[in-house]
């Protein structure tokens, strides 16, 4: 059972007691029970999570700086865990369900597609060239835990990770690209297939409104940390943030200070009539950190190198993999051409039979792991080439950058 403690949103959180609380805690399927379990359903979540592909894959994804070979640069798995360590604090603090807020939190990056940003806004180029519609991390995120991401079962059969609707909810609405202080539910129980772009619509819970707060809290000093460390701050650059933190009384602006500052102030500041806020002072300071790292660190030129290379890597994967498409006979097409590209098309071929209706696989003996599968069959039978394109996008963004860049190189290797 979830542990509550008391606070000022005690009556507020996502617990049995909560008047929604079976809207929460709803599934799309059933889920199986194991005898003597003692987690509550949102640990469940965070535990299915935790074990799934596409979380261990965030330890070789970029969060900001693409930096594979040093082991000091922050990927995407520690920046979840600083978001985590943020959340669920302030969470305790207030009174929130901190089962909940740990779920969404570790969740909520699970699809954020290789090369960081980056990567997405290559991704989201391709997706309107090529099915006329938008991709973003978020919806993506949302799109993985519902129909990608598979988990074995006590009978070694391969299921849907299946979570609840408040964790669901949580990493479709995370986005805290928007300034924005106060941050409140909203209160329509909508369809979460209904988001059409980014930050459209707040999160169902507080407890998701904390974790959309915490995202910003937990990456902002901590990009600062590596920008130094790779020299992409100048000497003035460096003393611009040494006068900004002396503004606000401190000797440093880096991870520890920010986090540690601005927990306490979450915590002292929210209520259920101002909502998940930051005080005035604390809001503008991250505001003001937010708009140094965008002009010194996001846009810097150092960084244009990266972008055109993770465009060339991504655009050319999924170039060579269209190619292959021939309705239902694609997968006979890449597992011939898996002779000369065994690691992309042979792998592409035996991820993709999993999500195929069974007849589309002309092969009599299919191997036992496609035959325990018993999730949903998302391509059908590759009816259109649409179909067969948004797959292409779900295996590229599910990539983490080292497999990326090891495809790619199969590629252009003779």
């Amino acid at each position: 059972m979830a542990i509550i403690t008391e606070g000022v949103f005690s009556d507020y959180g996502a617990f049995p007691s909560n008047p929604l609380y079976e809207k929460l805690v709803c599934r799309q399927d059933e889920i199986y029970n194991k005898a003597n379990d003692c987690r509550s359903q949102f640990e469940r979540d965070y535990t299915r999570i935790l074990h799934s592909l596409a979380y261990r894959r965030l330890k070789h994804k970029t969060q900001v700086f693409f930096n594979i070979e040093n082991d000091h640069i922050c990927t995407r798995m520690e920046h979840v865990s600083h978001v985590e360590s943020v959340s669920t604090t302030i969470a305790k603090q207030l009174g929130l369900n901190v089962d909940l807020t740990r779920a969404i939190a570790i969740g909520h990056d699970l699809g954020h597609a290789p090369f960081g940003h980056q990567g997405e806004r290559e991704l989201d180029a391709i997706s309107k060239k090529y099915l006329g519609k938008s991709f973003f991390h978020e919806k993506n995120g949302l799109h993985f835990v519902d129909n990608i991401e598979l988990l074995e079962d006590d009978y070694r059969v391969f299921r849907n990770l299946n979570l609840t609707y408040a964790v669901r909810d949580g990493i479709i609405s995370h986005c805290g690209e928007v300034d924005e202080n106060g941050l409140r539910p909203r209160k329509e129980y909508i369809d979460l297939n209904d988001f059409t772009e980014c930050g459209q619509y707040q999160p169902f819970t507080w407890e998701g409104c904390v974790v959309k707060l915490s995202d910003k809290i937990a990456y902002v000093g901590r990009d600062i940390e590596d920008a130094i460390r790779l020299r992409f701050l100048t000497k003035e650059n460096i003393a611009s943030l040494s006068d900004m933190a002396k503004a606000y009384d401190k000797m440093a602006i880096n991870t520890t200070v920010i986090i540690h500052n601005m927990i306490s102030d979450v915590s002292k500041n929210s209520s259920p009539e101002k909502g998940i806020c930051l005080s005035d002072t604390f809001a503008q300071q991250l505001m003001e950190i937010k708009q140094f790292n965008y002009e010194f660190i996001y846009r810097n030129p150092r960084l244009d190198t990266f972008t055109k290379y993770a465009r060339l890597v991504i655009e050319q994967i999924f170039i060579v993999l269209l190619s292959c498409y021939d309705g239902e006979n694609t997968l006979q097409v890449l597992r011939k051409k898996a002779e000369i590209y065994p690691e992309l098309m042979g792998a592409f071929a035996e991820w993709l039979g999993k999500f195929c209706e069974p007849e589309l696989d002309m092969f009599s003996n299919m191997t036992e792991k496609n035959v325990k599968c018993r999730n949903r069959k998302i391509y059908g039978c590759l009816e259109t080439e649409d179909i067969y394109k948004g797959a292409i996008l779900d295996y590229i963004s599910g990539m983490s950058d080292n497999y990326c860049i090891k495809v790619f190189n199969e590629l252009i290797t003779y």
